[in-house]
């Protein structure tokens, strides 16, 4: 069986710099009936759990660790002993969240998670965060964004640790390589294709 994708939206805070702002959050569960992995544990892990329901967790995957996308793992893996997993350069700003907790593993660029044998590529994609990811599901067409490509643009990049010329750098000559017919499944927000994307990247500012 190949994976399913779905798709549950949690509500809470971003908080970073001292500033404090309200955000949806997609949250993505993929995998069969048997086993999933969650992309992104964002505000609610109970209703990611039921989201869950009786199938395994094989692994709660984090896209980068703004507080917005991490703030349910703890919770979420003590109740279902699924392993958090991290890109290393994403620890600075996992431990302002969670100081006391470290991840179960490490995240690292052409790394391959396999869920419901389907094959997940980690992509390291630094300029939203220093430790951003996305993950590229070639079987489904799928691309998980996180915050690094959204519909309409690169994301946000004025607040600390992240930098615009290094998250153009990360979509152009690692995201926009991919099949333009790609969908991406982004962590706020609706979605879109690499290739609408791309097209709309000419006026973006690469200095």
């Amino acid at each position: 069986m190949t994976a399913i994708v779905q798709n549950l939206v949690t509500s809470g805070t971003f908080q970073l710099d001292g500033g404090s702002w309200d955000v949806d959050n997609n949250v993505w569960i993929v995998g069969d009936d048997t086993a999933v992995i969650v992309i992104d544990a964002a505000h609610d892990a109970k209703a990611i759990e039921n989201v869950v329901g009786e199938r395994k967790l094989a692994a709660i995957v984090c896209t980068h660790a703004h507080n917005d996308h991490v703030n349910a793992a703890p919770e979420l893996a003590a109740a279902t002993g699924a392993p958090i997993l991290l890109h290393p350069d994403d620890r600075v700003l996992w431990d302002q969240t969670h100081p006391d907790r470290a991840p179960d593993g490490e995240l690292k660029d052409g790394q391959t998670i396999t869920i419901a044998g389907t094959a997940l590529k980690v992509i390291h994609t630094p300029g939203h965060a220093p430790g951003a990811v996305c993950l590229y599901a070639e079987d489904l067409g799928v691309l998980f964004t996180g915050d690094t490509l959204f519909h309409g643009g690169p994301g946000a990049t004025g607040r600390s640790y992240s930098d615009y010329p290094t998250i153009v750098k990360s979509i152009r000559e690692k995201l926009f390589t991919l099949p333009e017919a790609t969908k991406v499944h982004t962590g706020h927000g609706e979605g879109t294709t690499l290739g609408a994307e791309k097209t709309a990247s000419s006026g973006w500012d690469q200095a």
